[in-house]
């Protein structure tokens, strides 16, 4: 395994380019099961989560090249409708195959997926869904089977709100007889990103970005072209990375209006937040920290996938912030490992009470999850010394060249082996 050896106490300065979104890429590719022919998909980040979702596609007959972050994606529309343990136990996100393929080919072995071990994301509410529209499922053997000649049009509410599930249904309905309609869906601009890619191959559906989506079943769909939305929480976590740290950035390729919630935090705790236009921002942080209060939420509201990164900015904050999870149980893994540094927090269920330091010292600290691997980055970036992030294959789930991106902005991070 690799891990990050960073140097603390460097100013960022200069511009970044934003990456296209993991959680908006995965839906999309797998909703290319749904069309046979040629797509072309691009902005699409180099990741090893995307890399997964390629292979996965290989397996049920959907074939792509994949160079310089664009694709160029086959569908063969083989009689292969397996999502194997030995891909999908690495990336949650993998339970989208569900949909698109009991939807296509009629039926579906899907593995229960891995990924993060930030709490609970049952698959019953895709489940639930998916029985209603008439599929036929049994889980067994840590698998999905399911089967369905024809998904049938219907209300779905769901229990809470789900993109993931969201996303499924969306995509499985799309080829469902009738109309389905969707309350209590998620509104993440992921969503509405699936949901004009699948437009754009024919499927009929409206509302998303509100709670309530309709679709109207399509008999057949197409292959067409996209591009993949900018990453919020990428652009979002450069933007704590210079309010933790200090300096002047520039951050390009932004998805400025999907990012409210987070923008509005950030100006709170100090940061001077200029934006440029709908695809630039500009961000400068050069005073102290204030403690800001942050509850996550689901989308317009702040999101738990900044959770971590924007606690790492309040360790040096002039006071108290209290950080409320309302999303993922267990998503305060983070904590143990940002005390090791000298940060004092407590928890208390739900919420993670920041009192600001002065000044705390590097570590080793293990990464558990995706975003805490970004928070342990920033705040290692904040320490005296020198830090090791251990465990970043987390990291390198969700995040191109991310440190890559950090040094050309000034600062000292090298990869190395576990072994070096």
């Amino acid at each position: 395994m690799e891990k990050l050896i960073i140097k603390g106490a460097s100013k960022l300065n200069g511009e970044v380019v934003i990456s296209g979104a993991k959680n908006s890429s995965l839906p999309i590719l797998a909703a290319t099961i749904l069309a046979e022919g040629t797509y072309h998909i691009g902005n699409i980040p180099a990741l090893r989560d995307i890399n997964t979702m390629f292979k996965l596609l290989e397996n049920v007959g959907v074939s792509s090249e994949f160079k310089n972050n664009s694709a160029v994606i086959n569908n063969k529309n083989t009689d292969s409708f397996e999502a194997p343990y030995e891909l999908v136990k690495t990336m949650r996100a993998s339970i989208v195959m569900l949909g698109p393929l009991v939807a296509k080919k009629g039926k579906a072995k899907v593995s229960l997926p891995g990924g993060c071990a930030i709490g609970e994301r049952p698959v019953d509410l895709h489940i639930a869904a998916l029985e209603k529209m008439g599929a036929k499922i049994e889980v067994k053997d840590g698998y999905i089977f399911a089967e369905c000649e024809k998904l049938q049009g219907t209300e779905i509410v769901f229990d809470k709100v789900t993109v993931t599930g969201t996303e499924n249904i969306m995509m499985a309905a799309s080829l469902s007889s009738g109309t389905t309609i969707l309350k209590n869906a998620a509104q993440e601009p992921e969503v509405q990103d699936l949901a004009a890619f699948l437009r754009k191959m024919g499927a009929d559906i409206e509302g998303d970005g509100t709670n309530t989506i309709i679709i109207k079943g399509k008999e057949k769909l197409h292959s067409a072209d996209h591009s993949i939305m900018p990453d919020r929480i990428e652009a979002g976590t450069f933007l704590c990375a210079v309010a933790g740290v200090g300096g002047d950035i520039i951050l390009k390729k932004c998805p400025v209006k999907s990012m409210d919630a987070i923008i509005e935090k950030l100006r709170l705790a100090g940061l001077q937040v200029n934006i440029i236009d709908d695809e630039t921002i500009h961000a400068k942080m050069d005073g102290e920290i204030k403690a800001v209060d942050v509850k996550t939420a689901p989308y317009p509201a702040f999101p738990t996938d900044m959770q971590a990164q924007f606690m790492a900015v309040m360790l040096k904050s002039n006071g108290v912030s209290v950080i409320n999870e309302s999303i993922f149980e267990n998503r305060f893994m983070h904590v143990p490992e940002l005390k090791r540094m000298g940060a004092d927090i407590t928890l208390n269920d739900s919420n993670a009470v920041v009192k600001g330091v002065h000044s705390f010292s590097g570590a080793h600290v293990m990464a558990s999850d995706l975003r805490a691997s970004a928070g342990l980055v920033i705040a290692a970036l904040m320490a005296d010394n020198e830090s090791t992030v251990h465990r970043i294959y987390h990291l390198d789930r969700g995040y191109e060249g991310f440190e890559v991106k950090l040094n050309k902005l000034g600062a000292n991070i090298v990869r190395a082996s576990d072994n070096e």
